[in-house]
């Protein structure tokens, strides 16, 4: 008898999650705007700091591929349009090519609406604030 008082205690739990999930008072929830974990400027390693400035002085950029357009083809970023977001190398120390560390910024060239630091090739990102 207990088990049957279990069970239908379990399917009715069930039963109105479904009912809330569909009416849609669970999804009235705002998600937050852009939920990507934050970085400081200053606490960005020092190459971060000086590709940062770079970026809103327009250059001069180290390398060719500097300032073209990221695809955001992860989707880790908020959704925009081709061409929104653009990708900046970050120097790692002795390494010659261009490593993993890049700074990917939405918006004008030299004044974009947010900027993100990712040390790991775009398998993560961090908004970087002032």
């Amino acid at each position: 008898m207990l088990r049957l008082k279990s069970a239908k205690l379990v399917l009715t739990s069930f039963f109105l999650a479904a009912v809330f999930a569909c009416s849609g008072v669970l999804a009235k929830v705002p998600a937050p705007a852009d939920a990507t974990p934050a970085i400081a400027v200053a606490a960005l390693p020092q190459q971060g700091v000086q590709t940062y400035s770079l970026i809103h002085q327009g250059g001069p950029f180290a390398h060719e591929k500097d300032g073209v357009v990221f695809g955001n083809r992860e989707r880790l970023l908020p959704p925009q349009k081709r061409g929104y977001y653009r990708e900046y190398t970050v120097a790692t120390p002795n390494l010659s090519a261009r490593g993993a560390r890049r700074i990917v910024c939405g918006g004008a060239p030299q004044t974009p609406d947010a900027c993100y630091y990712t040390a790991d090739h775009y398998a993560s990102f961090r908004r970087i604030v002032p």
